[in-house]
């Protein structure tokens, strides 16, 4: 119980109104009429943390923040799952991992510092890079989403590692790659895993530091918020300044020269950019700058935008599979020909879903933002 109360107050959760603000914007409550971010609360509130922990719902918050951002009393809810997560993860309990679990494996391997990785294959010939400067690319995990993902929904991951260099390189910026480079942990952050993944962020920060590096760019969203916030918070201070790739380019954008691509596109706010960065306007002034392009705005967008769905790879099952197909179908009642998203795992997520049966109700194009960049540089 003392566990359950030190966490009320870190979150605020304490204050709770019970005025069910939280369920009404929930996009799990929305299509699983037994969750709610209230019931969540009330529940640690009267059993403490040994009845939430033992509920496998426990698991199925998508940390999306749209609770938090419609909260009147600045309830944190994501970071009270997070740390009701970390007492459940103490005692050895769990959620239900997708693909078998072998992506959170591959984030617990990272943690060993021994590990040597072969991870700087995709890099072409026409593509410059170094191993020391003042700009350096954050790659993420494309690499293993190119393993896992490419062949089954017919994409490639990797592409966008490729097309971030090309973009770079284009600003006359050969940017620094880690050999060696880890996951962020972001997914283990977010399940309560905060012991690895302090151990991931220390080896990171270790290899980043040693290259001079003054700017840390990445195409994720997930490692953007990790590498400039979440490891503030657990670590302490960085060396180095971070930017999500669409903001650099929105700060260069009078150095690029577009050719006309002639797209009609929608775009998927992802909730790590905006929400927890407040990353909106960059990536639509950019693509609205690109000849041809046109923009049409989903109802739920922005600060209100819907997640895709699924997170940390955790419970992915019916209940996500319906925010997808719901999402994708707003998307394409816009009459966009295209959805474009800043965040490999949203399009990973959505490509999923149309993999199901009701594929042919939502079928839309989908695209990475850097991918749609890249595609209309002049050279």
């Amino acid at each position: 119980m003392e566990v359950a109360v030190d966490k009320f107050k870190k979150s605020r959760a304490f204050l709770c109104l019970e005025c069910g603000k939280c369920t009404a914007v929930c996009p799990i409550s929305s299509f699983n009429n037994s969750y709610s971010p209230r019931r969540m609360v009330a529940e640690g509130l009267f059993y403490g943390a040994s009845g939430l922990i033992s509920d496998p719902l426990l698991w199925s918050c998508l940390t999306c923040q749209l609770c938090s951002q419609r909260c009147p009393v600045d309830v944190k809810y994501s970071e009270y799952m997070r740390d009701i997560r970390a007492v459940a993860y103490s005692q050895g309990r769990w959620g239900n991992p997708s693909h078998g679990g072998a992506l959170h494996h591959i984030m617990e391997i990272a943690t060993s510092p021994k590990l040597k990785q072969d991870r700087t294959g995709w890099i072409g010939k026409d593509l410059k890079v170094k191993n020391k400067g003042e700009v350096l690319y954050f790659v993420g995990c494309l690499p293993y989403y190119q393993d896992f993902f490419a062949k089954d929904f017919n994409f490639s991951p990797i592409s966008i590692a490729q097309d971030t260099v090309k973009i770079l390189n284009h600003l006359g910026i050969e940017p620094v790659i880690l050999d060696n480079e880890r996951c962020c942990g972001h997914d283990l952050y977010w399940l309560g895993q905060l012991g690895q993944f302090d151990v991931l962020g220390r080896l990171n920060m270790k290899e980043i530091e040693q290259t001079g590096a003054k700017t840390v760019v990445t195409a994720c969203p997930e490692c953007a918020l990790t590498l400039k916030q979440l490891y503030r918070e657990r670590l302490g201070p960085v060396s180095f300044e971070v930017k999500h790739i669409s903001e650099f380019v929105a700060e260069n954008i009078d150095k690029f020269k577009f050719s006309d691509l002639d797209m009609e596109i929608t775009f998927q706010d992802p909730c790590r950019l905006g929400r927890y960065m407040g990353v909106y306007d960059q990536p639509r002034e950019t693509m609205l700058s690109i000849p041809g392009i046109k923009m049409h705005e989903m109802s739920h967008n922005k600060r209100g935008a819907i997640c895709c769905g699924t997170t940390n790879w955790m419970n992915c099952d019916a209940t996500s599979k319906r925010i997808q197909h719901q999402r994708l179908a707003e998307a394409k009642a816009t009459g966009a020909q295209t959805l474009v998203t800043a965040c490999p795992k949203c399009q990973i997520h959505f490509r999923c879903s149309e993999c199901g049966e009701e594929s042919e109700k939502v079928a839309i194009e989908l695209a990475d933002f850097v991918n749609i960049v890249a595609s209309a540089l002049k050279s």
